[in-house]
């Protein structure tokens, strides 16, 4: 597919070769080639026997007029004199005269270079390429097959990446070798695209995986992107977009294009955009060019209190350094290239001199150009009318140690570094070249280079495998991909309190083998521009604590949530959790949501309120049955004790004990003993006490029978025998079918957490509902059939008669068993047990009350009455 950089290259060439600006042309008579005409470039040149070729931006703003056909045309204009730059380019030049003054390397060769100028301009820039490798001599002879060495047999450069991958992509036809010391574009690192492409300067695949890092570092997770409208910014800008997203390192706000020139209106908007987001940290992937235009807007709309994180493009941004813009870039932290040391360097810029014989009518002379930048004078001739504004003339007798410029300043070398590394890559790869043994080479045959036809691929496959130490120290290699090993410094823009401006190193970010990424801040040293002295934040929302989750707002990235509290049953223990994790089975989660706790357990407790009083209900009905039963057994003689049956009162009130003390196993922890034995204990014992009051109605019905004429032969079927046999049988009825329900499905204990969810109610699930429905119907039963046989005899003519009595003790037990079934149906949990303790413990004071109550008042109170003539005497009769 087509992009950007290969339609705008497509055109470069229609332009350059339509106009016929690079046409050899080949004569029939002459092997020679000629120039039809050449660019005339802003440069410095030196003879060697090779000569290494440099692009820099020496100026960073042209006016590039449109191409003419005539036979000279307009040649661009080159304006914004950066002093930086042009140390590169003498940088380049020191590197160049240190090797050709080393006896061990490179011997019997002297480097040359060719150093142009791009102005900043990508035509430029291409012009310059196509010259360094066709040439720009107006004649050279060629050999027979047409084959010379070419003008260059490397190049350095270019810093843009666009205008590299444009120049790359030219000069990889000629497989020349191209080292560049500032392009970072990670789409350099094709080696399908560009084959013979190095660099010194890390990719910015690494630099933005070091932004992400220092994002982490801070916490910083909502940040605005600032790019320039080329393939630095947007390949920055999509790595950011797709790293960050890997990462988790946080998310983009707005990510706004810087434009090319000077648009106030386009600058405006992003400007707003940046002030209405809620984003303090701003990321910047751009030149100078816009990063002036940008400040301009910042301080009309005075909009301060961002924390800035810049590319390494800032290491040239000393325009920047003023005391009027700290207020906006202070504290900013940026990526810087490697710092290093060139020893000697600034005694070489020292010796700079200005050519006062130079004649060209276009002034292409970047050291005049530098002359006039630093003393503010001109060559002669001055530009009309300068004189006469109090202008100086040079005279090229200045002294540059009189005068302040950064140019002199060899203290903080880093991209001047990378140029350094690049020229030396280069010597290094040429050395190992020509020092190749005939029929050892790397070449078809086990071929070496030939001095006199050097190629420029052959400098390229020695160029893949170069490896020294800088004098500073650093390994200087390249990957396949021609990288180096990434390493880059951190610097801090620090508002000093004098007013002074320092740019101090404060960490660094370096890949290494063994670790990977690397990390490494020292934030006491770290100058923040901020009232808190303190790294700001810059959150889209705020961290969810412990206790709640992420939900994404619609529509928002991944960074702008809400916080919601995790469910009942759920936890988060970690903040910014996406999801609430459940708890275990027989855990539930805390009140705040942040752990889980074990579930409360719940059953009918001994330690309880309801608990204790079931209990001491139960003790005091137990007691009393004692306390009855002994006066009872006391007065076992008496009438009242004797009558309706002694041996069944005191079984009835062993029975009544026993339902009472029943009661009891229903309460405490269920446990599988205590879950089998309530039900059964309970529905025996309570058989058992209406087994014996069934059988004492049915005595009083037939003492009643009996007493009339011819009804004597009742007696016989209830005597004592018959008594206890009947109440026998009846309860092993009701054994049986205990038996057989704990048998079929016996009832066990079971922990329920239906009733509610942080809890576990311990009970005892009846296993069988059958069996524990047909327990409860035979006491139904018997309690009924007590009841009518009881209703029956309640009008017998007797002072004392026990009917009355069992009749309303059987319809206090039926209206307590009656109300029971749906009140046990309908309570949960432990108040189940409570209903059914309660329903016992009713039924049994019932039962005692009513059927012995009355005989103790008499024993006790009236004993006048309990004689046998009171028992046994007329009854009132109706007249």
């Amino acid at each position: 597919m087509w992009t950007f950089v290969d339609t705008h290259l497509l055109l470069c060439f229609l332009i350059l070769f339509s106009s016929s600006f690079l046409l050899p042309v080949f004569s029939s008579l002459s092997l020679s080639c000629k120039l039809r005409t050449k660019f005339h470039l802003n440069g410095l040149d030196k003879a060697g026997d090779v000569v290494l070729g440099g692009l820099f931006e020496v100026h960073y703003i042209s006016v590039f007029p449109e191409f003419s056909f005539t036979s000279e045309p307009n040649q661009p204009s080159c304006q914004g004199f950066d002093p930086l730059g042009f140390k590169q380019v003498q940088t380049m030049a020191f590197a160049i005269n240190e090797i050709n003054r080393n006896p061990n390397l490179l011997p019997n060769v002297t480097l040359g270079y060719s150093l142009y100028d791009n102005c900043a301009s990508l035509g430029i820039s291409l012009s310059a390429s196509l010259s360094m490798a066709s040439g720009q001599e107006e004649q050279f002879l060629l050999d027979e097959t047409c084959v010379g060495a070419p003008p260059v047999l490397g190049i350095v450069g270019d810093p843009f990446s666009t205008f590299t991958i444009a120049m790359s992509s030219v000069i990889s036809l000629y497989k020349l070798p191209i080292v560049s010391y500032f392009a970072t574009c990670p789409c350099l690192s094709n080696r399908q695209r560009f084959p013979s492409f190095f660099r010194t300067i890390p990719s910015d695949t690494f630099q933005v995986r070091a932004m992400i890092q220092i994002l982490n570092h801070f916490d910083w997770t909502w940040v605005g992107l600032l790019v320039s409208d080329d393939d630095y910014g947007l390949h920055a800008a999509q790595s950011f977009q797709s790293d960050m997203g890997q990462s988790g390192g946080g998310c983009l706000a707005y990510t706004e294009i810087l434009p090319w020139g000077n648009d106030p209106a386009e600058f405006r908007r992003i400007v707003d955009v940046m002030k209405k987001s809620t984003a303090r940290v701003v990321i910047l992937f751009a030149y100078e060019s816009h990063m002036i235009n940008l400040m301009q807007e910042m301080v009309r709309q005075n909009v301060t209190g961002l924390q800035w994180l810049g590319s390494e493009a800032w290491t040239t941004f000393a325009v920047l350094e003023t005391r009027q813009l700290m207020p906006y870039l202070g504290g900013a932290l940026t990526i810087a290239i490697r710092r290093g040391e060139i020893p000697g360097l600034r005694d070489f810029l020292l010796q700079i001199r200005p050519e006062l014989n130079y004649n060209n009518s276009y002034g292409n002379n970047m050291v005049n150009q530098f002359w006039e930048h630093t003393f503010q004078c001109r060559f002669a001739p001055p530009p009309a009318g300068w004189v006469e504004a109090g202008g100086a003339l040079c005279t090229g007798q200045e002294d540059l140690e009189n005068v302040e410029t950064e140019f002199l300043d060899v203290s903080d070398l880093r991209p001047e570094y990378n140029v350094y590394k690049a020229v030396y890559a280069l010597a290094y790869a040429l050395d190992n070249m020509l020092q190749c043994e005939p029929g050892r080479g790397p070449f078809s045959g086990n071929s070496c280079a030939s001095f006199q036809s050097l190629e420029p691929w052959q400098l390229v496959h020695y160029l893949q495998k170069v490896n020294f130490t800088t004098s500073f120290g650093d390994q200087v290699s390249f990957d396949e991909n021609g990288d180096v090993l990434p390493i880059y410094d951190i610097m801090n823009w620090q508002w000093l309190p004098d007013g002074q401006i320092k740019v101090q190193t404060v960490g660094e970010v370096k890949k290494s083998v063994s670790k990977g990424d690397e990390l490494i801040l020292d934030e006491g040293k770290i100058f923040w521009n901020f009232e808190s002295k303190k790294p700001p934040r810059s959150v889209c929302s705020e961290s969810c604590p412990p206790g709640t989750r992420m939900a994404r707002k619609k529509g928002q990235p991944e960074c702008c949530f809400d916080c919601v509290p995790c469910s009942e049953g759920k936890i988060s223990n970690k903040t910014d959790s996406m999801e609430c994790t459940s708890c275990p089975e027989d855990f539930w989660s805390s009140p705040q949501r942040d752990h889980c706790v074990p579930k409360k357990i719940e059953f009918l407790s001994y330690h309880e309120p309801l608990g204790i009083c079931l209990t001491t209900t139960s003790l005091l009905g137990t007691f009393i049955c004692a306390i009855v039963l002994g006066i009872f057994f006391h007065h076992h003689s008496t009438p009242m004790v004797r009558a309706n049956n002694s041996e069944l009162s005191f079984l009835l009130l062993v029975s009544l004990k026993l339902c009472f003390l029943c009661s009891l196993l229903f309460i405490g922890r269920p446990r599988l003993w205590t879950c089998q034995l309530r039900h059964a204990a309970f529905g025996v014992c309570f058989v058992l006490c209406v087994s014996c009051i069934l059988v004492k109605t049915m005595v009083v019905l037939a003492v009643f029978k009996a007493s009339k004429p011819g009804g004597g032969a009742s007696l016989k079927w209830f005597g004592a025998v018959q008594q206890r046999g009947t109440v026998l049988v009846l309860t092993s009825i009701q054994a049986v079918i205990c038996t057989a329900w704990l048998v079929s499905s016996s009832p066990t204990p079971h922990k329920n957490t239906e009733y509610h969810n942080d809890k576990i109610v311990y009970e005892c699930v009846v296993g069988s509902t059958v069996g524990f429905a047909v327990l409860l119907g035979y006491i139904g039963l018997l309690a009924i059939l007590s009841f009518l046989l009881a209703f029956l005899a309640r009008n017998l003519p007797d002072n004392f008669n026990e009917a009355k009595l069992i009749t309303f003790s059987m319809l206090i037990f039926c209206a307590v068993w009656v109300a029971f079934v749906p009140a046990y149906v309908n309570s949960p949990s432990k108040y189940a047990d409570a209903v059914e303790v309660f329903a016992i413990l009713a039924s049994s004071f019932g039962l005692l009350v009513a059927l012995f109550g009355p005989k103790c008042y008499i024993i006790l109170l009236r004993p006048e009455r309990n004689t046998r003539k009171a028992i046994m005497g007329r009854g009132t009769t109706k007249s």
